[in-house]
């Protein structure tokens, strides 16, 4: 028999080899029908998995963030599956967008009968319970299946990996894997929708805020068509998947890899100098972007390529604005809030941006991390005719500006936009990115460790959604600060961290996560990024520091 452990309620004993699923119907858990997978001893799983020892067991529901990444994730193995079952497409996961995923045809556009056949076998697969089965197979067995099914991505990487045994989700007969879990029905996962956008297909989900609803799309066009063109480029070069970088890993092309994807950040740079050249009236440019997204990097290569050009200017960085952590405010969870705007002095930027455009000095505070005070900074005085940059996550919002003419206003988004993906239907996501990137730099520059900055994460990407995000489309230009080759640099420096977390920490289901991730990715030495690259800014070495 074995002793298992459920958050607020009394200790329950089962016998050995008892499935999650058969202990949920076992017991009085509130909510039964929005659980969705459960966490084992902190790790996440399927509701199918096997206990075969004593166990802590969580369960998921869609009321969380993880609960509806799980809820979004089996919609997507339906979806996938329903259209190369009904429609012969082969579908690939181009983007994801405001909670929606994005998917392409690799044989031809999709059509309105393409999705409308979908749909309704999605629809019927809800309504008639079809399960998902979790199955545990040999590498080989399943490299042997993906080829079957042509998917020919998935196998190269499943060789490069070597990872045995391998986890495999069946659907309807068609076969696939994930790095994490997804539900065991169909049944589970009742609220969808499809919506057909150029030639192309949305999938939206709903939200833990409202998990009985379907998310209303959103298509933000700006970042939509930044998004397209960065998947045609990373196609043109041969590097969209991660199997194709293991490859150019093995074949030792790493530098020529490392100097395109810089060469692409130095032309996008350039071209926003050209666009500022050609606004005389501008006098303050705002970059914003969510945490860890590169804005200090680019702000400091933007003045220099101005200074090119004959543009002087000055930079403020808004995170030396924070209130003291004393006045910091407080989230739902009783946790500091960085991400909202109370937690910057507003008032005192709004004052300091009109003084130094009207040619007066001010006094720069400066944030000192460690000890959570705003301390006594420098002075600052712009010269006639020199511009002022002002970089941090609320730097679009029109708060901070008031009072100043948006003719002299150039407004910059900056984001890790990622394009390349594990395989057709793994997307690294923006988010995954911007984590790993702020779990180097938190340690190595802020002295936190790896567990304190997984327990903020959530709320830094409740705070993107709510302050950051919805101001990306009002901005002139929309800059990707994502490398192609940053995962495979990234992974040296955090897989280090991730593994120093331990069991019995809050934080260890998280770093296990990134660490299945972190799994199908290859290691580039740091030797060839150069010292003004943004991910010198995380790693560091920066000729900017």
């Amino acid at each position: 028999m074995l002793k298992i452990k459920i958050p607020e309620m009394r200790d329950v004993t089962v016998k050995a080899f008892t499935t999650v699923q058969e202990l949920l119907r076992m017991i009085d858990f509130p909510n039964k029908e929005s659980v969705v997978a459960c966490r084992v001893n902190k790790v996440q799983r399927s509701l199918s998995w096997v206990l075969s020892i004593d166990s802590y067991v969580e369960f998921i529901t869609t009321d969380s963030i993880e609960g509806i990444d799980v809820y979004l994730r089996t919609l997507s193995f339906m979806l996938t599956s329903a259209a190369i079952r009904k429609t012969g497409l082969k579908l690939h996961l181009s983007q994801s967008m405001n909670q929606s995923f994005y998917y392409k045809s690799i044989e031809k556009p999709i059509t309105m009968k393409h999705r409308d056949l979908i749909f309704n076998e999605m629809q019927r697969m809800v309504k008639e319970k079809i399960a998902i089965e979790r199955e545990e197979v040999s590498v080989d067995e399943a490299r042997s299946i993906m080829t079957s099914q042509g998917y020919y991505d998935k196998e190269r990487l499943l060789f490069w990996t070597g990872k045995d045994p391998i986890t495999l989700y069946k659907c309807e007969g068609i076969y696939d894997f994930f790095g994490q879990a997804v539900a065991i029905s169909a049944a589970d996962t009742p609220v969808f929708d499809l919506h057909l956008y150029e030639e192309g297909l949305y999938l939206s989900g709903p939200t833990f805020e409202n998990f009985r609803e379907v998310i209303e799309l959103k298509v933000d066009k700006k970042v939509f068509a930044i998004l397209q063109d960065y998947s045609k480029w990373l196609n043109h070069l041969s590097v969209d998947s991660m199997d194709l970088i293991h490859n150019l890993v093995a074949r030792g092309q790493t530098r020529d890899f490392i100097m395109l994807s810089e060469a692409l950040h130095t032309k996008k740079i350039s071209a926003i100098t050209d666009e500022i050249e050609s606004h005389p009236d501008v006098r303050l440019i705002c970059l914003a972007g969510p945490s860890s997204s590169g804005k200090t990097t680019i702000s400091r290569r933007l003045r220099i390529n101005l200074l090119a050009s004959c543009i002087d200017s000055q930079t403020i960085e808004l995170d030396n604005y924070f209130v003291d952590r004393k006045s910091t405010p407080k989230d739902s969870e009783g946790n500091y809030d960085f991400e909202a705007l109370e937690a910057i002095n507003i008032d005192l930027i709004n004052k300091h941006l009109k003084a130094l455009l009207s040619g007066e000095e001010i006094a720069v505070p400066r944030f000192d991390f460690m000890n959570g005070l705003s301390q006594e900074g420098y002075s600052l005085k712009l010269k006639p005719r020199q511009l002022l940059i002002i970089e941090g996550i609320h730097g679009l919002n029109e708060k901070l500006t008031e009072g100043i003419p948006p003719e002299k206003i150039y407004r910059i988004f900056a984001g890790p936009l990622t394009g390349t993906n594990l395989d057709l239907h793994n997307r690294i996501g923006t988010t995954d990115t911007r984590l790993l990137r702020r779990l180097v730099r938190d340690n190595n520059k802020r002295g936190h460790p790896p567990e304190t900055t997984l327990k903020q994460w959530p709320s830094v990407v409740r705070g993107s959604f709510r302050y950051v995000f919805p101001y990306q489309e009002s901005a002139d230009i929309i800059f990707n600060s994502a490398l192609a080759y940053e995962l495979p640099v990234l992974k040296g420096y955090v897989k280090p961290l991730l593994k120093s977390i331990s069991e019995d920490s809050e934080a260890y289901g998280e770093a296990q996560r990134l660490l299945s991730l972190l799994q199908f990715v290859p290691v580039i030495l740091p030797d060839d990024v150069p010292n003004f690259s943004i991910l010198r800014e995380f790693i560091g070495k920066s000729c900017f520091e």
